[in-house]
């Protein structure tokens, strides 16, 4: 960005924003307050500050441009180009675009600049007001290590451990042995579960290391480390903290978000089922609330702040101090759902001067919040991230009951980038208690529909229904132990039926009016009855599904065979905007369904047929691709030289990143499943392995950026194997696709 002239820009497109906060009359706080982040977050902050009648300016990256977020916001400055680095971790382009717009303040949400301690000072000298805790609070909490040191002065409990600063992988290999396996490796400065590691023995110790210290240094520019005993069956219980300036301090209950993947949070809920169910359970909430106020006097906090605890599910009374979070928690929307409390705005007030007018006994909790992250991932596939583009979205239908609540900053035609974290919205329900709210959540996530881009919708509702999820028992180990129980949902005969008999409709239609006579026809038009239509869909796993469609759809006389089985009777009926229901025999189903046309032919009466179906199901959705016949043969063959257990010698990265670092060299005999190099994309890193045993070629040095799918290694095997038999079959295929179309 040249900071000497922004661009800066007033959107006007109408906005879609979730449940706006309750409107708050009087004198502006402040004129103009901007919003250093983006996505879900920047959306939210910018919703309270529209009730409080403050003008509000968003800023954004390249990648971002036509983000939500611009969109909601009075004004809106470009930062930079897609890399956070270079745009929303810029603090002088932050600064600059207050000076622009005239902002006097700046919230910075959570993540990227909301606890760097350098930000708050830079904010400082400038005159603008930052909202959120002064400079000692961030110095102190920002640094696990210190804030650990600091707070057991003030007689709040801590995990054993070893957290000094400066210390090297020697040092920290030698101490150990004094914590004890299986242990925790943290980063100082790092936040939101990010860059940690479990070590379970000593032998795995140096290297785990040295992948944690890469990972903090590119997360959050600081390699420092320390350890931690692994509190076994631990759960992960949170207390909300309002502190103002004028030494007032309160908690607001509790929240429990003990069901991590990754040491990330997933599904995070207030109050927490564990103090629900003891008989004491009101007596541990307020020691714990308590203890976190303590943490929050002792740096004089100002704002809103989270103080994080492990609780042993064994020993419930016992709680220990992991860190305190300088900012606001993701899952701040349960808290507001239980207490009623908006808690930007208050964050707003309080960097404003205002007194806190809410005191300790005025906290009532009423009812129960859960909240569900929405990712761009593969929870199938380890929870890989994935990229996309959003091509049907709804994700509060109208249909849906109960109260819930979605913070998102999603649009049709939004593209999904590798640039950032992969969480892209968060949906939010309340119930009179546990059950009523899981129950409300778990309709709430059936309705929700993002097609174009893979989620974890799916999982999100096997896991709030899984028995002991239900049950409340809960720990931060539980998703790692479970995922091997559940089984996700493939396509099968009804959605290739659906996906086929949408392309077919869509080309019976489309080719009515390419021409008159009956050689201008997409129905199959002959002397006697009609062909039957043959289509080749592409699967998700590689496969193919060939459905035959005879019949027309238009008069109702369809009749459909999925790969070669019997004929059904078919019907296929829109109810709405992007929404159908597919009745085969005397079983119906309804989808959300969204077409895709790729290439260079624009869709049009000369070119009917998608090139991609995209369908979705009760939180459940998949792609299915419109083969040609050039891309049907090429799967064909791919599928023909994929022998039967076979592995492919070529690594591919699995989505774009950048290479971080390369464990082998060219030449180099490597084993089946040794880790070759690691790609860092959305905030995450991805080691790469061998799939079989033989010698190594690397294509890419550390630092490379890489594509999707991009071959970064290929293996050549140890042991030669045998002459393939692909070729003996290729023509015999060519020959079998012929008489197929």
């Amino acid at each position: 960005m040249n900071l000497s002239s922004p661009t800066i820009s007033s959107p006007t497109t109408p906005s879609v924003a979730t449940p706006p906060a309750t409107p708050t009359t009087g004198t502006p706080l402040f004129g103009t307050v901007l919003v250093a982040n983006r996505g879900e977050i920047a959306c939210r902050v910018i919703r309270t500050l529209r009730a409080l009648g403050i003008r509000s300016v968003a800023v954004y990256s390249d990648a971002d441009a036509d983000a939500l977020h611009v969109r909601e916001a009075d004004l809106a400055v470009r930062i930079g180009p897609a890399a956070a680095t270079e745009s929303y971790l810029k603090i002088e382009a932050i600064i600059q675009a207050c000076r622009d717009t005239g902002a006097e303040a700046v919230h910075p949400g959570y993540g990227f600049l909301s606890e760097n301690v350098d930000f708050a000072r830079a904010l400082e000298a400038a005159g603008i007001t930052f909202i959120g805790p002064g400079v000692e609070s961030l110095n102190v909490m920002g640094d696990k290590i210190r804030s650990k040191n600091h707070v057991t002065g003030y007689g709040v409990p801590v995990v054993p451990g070893i957290a000094e600063p400066g210390m090297t992988d020697a040092q920290l290999i030698e101490a150990a042995a004094g914590v004890g396996f299986p242990l925790l490796i943290k980063p100082s400065a790092g936040g939101g579960g990010k860059g940690m590691h479990i070590v379970e023995r000593a032998e795995d110790l140096e290297a785990t290391l040295a992948t944690a210290r890469r990972v903090a240094a590119s997360a959050f520019g600081d390699d420092t480390l320390f350890l931690e005993r692994l509190v076994l069956t631990p759960r992960h219980i949170e207390v909300q903290i309002l502190a103002d300036n004028h030494g007032n301090v309160i908690h607001l209950g509790e929240r429990e978000c003990s069901l991590q993947r990754r040491h990330q949070k997933v599904i995070e809920e207030a109050p927490s089922p564990l103090l629900e169910s003891l008989p004491d359970g009101a007596e541990i909430r307020a020691r714990i609330g308590e203890a976190a106020c303590q943490a929050a006097r002792s740096v004089h906090y100002s704002g809103a702040g989270t103080v994080e605890f492990l609780v042993s599910d064994a020993a419930p009374d016992e709680f220990f101090f992991m860190e305190m979070n300088t900012r606001l928690q993701v899952e701040h929307p349960v808290t507001e759902m239980v207490t009623g409390i908006d808690l930007v705005e208050w964050q707003v007030r309080i960097a404003a001067g205002e007194e806190l007018t809410v005191t300790q006994a005025d906290v009532v909790l009423t009812g129960h919040s859960v909240e569900a992250r929405v990712y761009a991932e593969v929870p199938e596939k380890n929870f890989l991230p994935s990229i996309g583009q959003v091509v049907l979205l709804d994700e509060l239908p109208e249909t849906a009951s109960g109260k819930v609540r979605v913070d998102s900053a999603l649009l049709e035609g939004l593209q999904i980038s590798s640039s950032y974290d992969p969480m892209i919205s968060k949906v939010i329900a309340w119930g009179g208690d546990r059950a009523e709210a899981l129950d409300t959540l778990d309709e709430a996530l059936a309705g929700y529909t993002a097609l174009g881009i893979d989620t974890n919708v799916e999982y999100l509702r096997l896991l709030i229904n899984d028995a002991d999820v239900r049950a409340g028992r809960l720990d931060t180990g539980l998703i790692e132990r479970k995922m091997p129980e559940f089984s996700f949902r493939h396509p099968g005969d009804f959605e290739v039926a659906a996906a086929a008999v949408f392309a077919a409709a869509t080309h019976e239609h489309g080719t009515q009016d390419a021409g008159t006579g009956p050689w201008h026809l997409g129905n199959g038009w002959r002397l006697g009855a009609a062909a039957p239509r043959r289509i080749s869909l592409g699967t998700p796993d590689g496969g193919i599904a060939t459905v035959q469609v005879s019949g027309s759809l238009a008069r109702g006389t369809a009749t459909v065979a999925v790969n070669g089985g019997p004929r059904r009777q078919a019907s296929f009926r829109s109810t709405k905007r992007g929404a159908a229901v597919l009745t085969l025999g005397d079983e119906s189903r309804s989808y959300a369904l969204a077409p895709v046309h790729r290439g260079p032919v624009p869709p049009g009466p000369g070119n009917p047929m998608p090139t991609e179906v995209f369908l979705g199901n009760e939180g459940w959705s998949c792609r299915l691709e419109v083969l040609t016949r050039e891309t049907r043969l090429a799967r064909v063959l791919a599928a023909i030289e994929r022998e039967e257990g076979a592995a492919d010698p070529a690594v591919r990265s699995p989505m774009p990143g950048t290479v971080v670092s390369v464990s082998v060299s060219n030449g180099d005999a490597v084993e089946a499943g040794q880790v070759l190099l690691s790609v860092e994309a959305m905030k995450m890193e991805h080691q790469l392995v061998a799939p079989l045993d033989g010698t190594v070629h690397i294509s890419v040095g550390s630092g490379d950026l890489v594509k999707a799918d991009q071959v970064v290694a290929t293996i050549h095997p140890a042991v030669p194997t045998e002459p393939s038999k692909a070729e003996d079959t290729i023509e015999e295929a060519v020959i079998a696709m012929g008489a197929a179309e």
